[in-house]
C-alpha cells in the first residue's frame, strides 16, 4: 500500500511538470510610475531589485520557477503582489489611491514586510535585502511624492471615499 502511495505521488509531481504557468512578462509600463513620478536613480534600482518582481509587469524568474509545484506557487504569488500593487499601472489608479499605496509603500518598508522575507530566504534575491538606509531612501521618496500631491491636488481628492457596506 505504501509502494502505491509512493509511486502515486511520483506520477502526479511528474503530470504536473507539463502544466504551465503564465509567466508575468508583458512589460507594458504605459501607465509606470515613472510616467507621473520623479524617481531618482538609486530609488529606481532599489524599487527593480526588491520590488519589481511582484510589483510590475516584468518579472525575473529563477531556474526553479518551471519546477512545479514551485511555479504554481510563484505565479500565485506575482499576481497577488501585483493586485495589492503594481508599479507599471500606477497613474492608471485615481490619485486619491496612489497616493494612498504610496503611504502602504512607506508602511510596509517601514515596518519590514516588504520585501517579503521569503523572497530573500536562503540567499535567494540576495540583491532585494535592504539596509536600512535603502529602507530610509524609498521611505523619503515615497513620502516627498505624497508631499508633491499635497502640493499639487486638493485635500479632498487625496483622500480615500469610505467604501459603501453591502
Amino acid at each position: 500500500m505504501k509502494n502505491k502511495i509512493i509511486v502515486g505521488l511520483i506520477v502526479v509531481l511528474i503530470a504536473i511538470q507539463f502544466v504551465p504557468t503564465e509567466k508575468n512578462l508583458s512589460n507594458d509600463n504605459t501607465y509606470a510610475l515613472e510616467t507621473k513620478y520623479e524617481v531618482p536613480a538609486d530609488v529606481k534600482v532599489l524599487l527593480e531589485n526588491a520590488c519589481n518582481d511582484c510589483h510590475s509587469n516584468k518579472s525575473t524568474y529563477p531556474w526553479y520557477s518551471s519546477v512545479q509545484p514551485v511555479g504554481f506557487w510563484l505565479d500565485h504569488h506575482v499576481n497577488d503582489g501585483k493586485k495589492h500593487l503594481n508599479f507599471a499601472t500606477f497613474t492608471k489608479m485615481p490619485i486619491a489611491v496612489q497616493n494612498h499605496k504610496l503611504e502602504e509603500v512607506v508602511e510596509q518598508v517601514e515596518s519590514g514586510e516588504m520585501p517579503m522575507p521569503s523572497y530573500t530566504y536562503f540567499g535567494l534575491h540576495s540583491n532585494a535585502k535592504l539596509s536600512e538606509a535603502d529602507r530610509a531612501k524609498i521611505i523619503n521618496w515615497a513620502k516627498s511624492q505624497m508631499a508633491m500631491l499635497k502640493a499639487s491636488y486638493p485635500a479632498d481628492s487625496l483622500k480615500m471615499k469610505p467604501r459603501k457596506k453591502s
